[in-house]
């Protein structure tokens, strides 16, 4: 059995490397995570090392084994499968549950996870449109792209939203950006660094730095 912070380690590992860019999980990268030192981060990846969950090459960084994958990938499914039945049965919002996900994802059961699982007819997506890993570690496709990649006159769902702090995703209810909502690019501006959107009959402006935090689909 994983520890708590096995656990803790192999999912962060797990996103940093999923994000565009990532191919390996800096030592930086994981200790800003994580909210430890860079020394405390160093020792545990020797330990993951040794333990077959990881390939830690000092000043270049961790990728995960295959174990350490699979491993992640059931821990990122327990979260975000825990995310969705909050936000359904409890009506949590999109900012609440991903704390309290992080509390519950070390205490359930694989067998309560795919009850769980079940009981929402096995979806594709969590509160944030982050892709849910199914029992078998497979994810399920999807075609996305950035918001500062689309073109005036496009029309699109808002399908995934990268950042999920406390503090933008408040931003985005405000700005009346929810998952799914139906949105229209009216300008962009790469000059300026601005797009501005058409969302529910009003027009809302972001900066470069927020909408490459959103990732759009086409519309259904």
């Amino acid at each position: 059995m994983a520890t708590l912070t096995v656990e803790n380690y192999v999912k962060a590992i797990y996103q940093i490397c999923a994000e565009p860019d990532g191919d390996t999980a800096a030592t930086g990268q994981l200790a800003s995570a994580l909210g430890v030192s860079p020394g405390t981060v160093t020792s545990m990846l020797k330990t993951l090392g040794e333990s077959g969950l990881a390939t830690y090459t000092p000043y270049e960084g961790v990728q995960l084994t295959e174990a350490g994958r699979q491993l992640a990938l059931d821990i990122v499914r327990r979260h975000r499968l825990i995310e969705l039945f909050l936000a359904r049965t409890l009506d949590l919002s999109w900012a609440e549950v991903h704390e309290e996900a992080e509390h519950l994802e070390h205490a359930v059961s694989d067998a309560l996870v795919d009850r769980i699982d079940a009981f929402l007819g096995h979806p594709n997506v969590d509160p944030h449109g982050d892709p849910i890993p199914r029992s078998d570690g497979s994810l399920p496709s999807a075609r996305t792209r950035s918001l500062v990649d689309c073109q005036p006159g496009e029309s699109f769902r808002l399908a995934r939203v990268t950042d999920q702090s406390v503090d933008f995703l408040g931003f985005l209810t405000r700005c009346e950006l929810a998952l799914d909502c139906r949105l229209e690019i009216v300008e962009n501006r790469p000059d300026a660094g601005v797009v501005t959107l058409l969302v529910g009959g009003r027009n809302v402006t972001l900066g470069y730095e927020p909408a490459r935090k959103l990732r759009v689909a086409a519309a259904d």
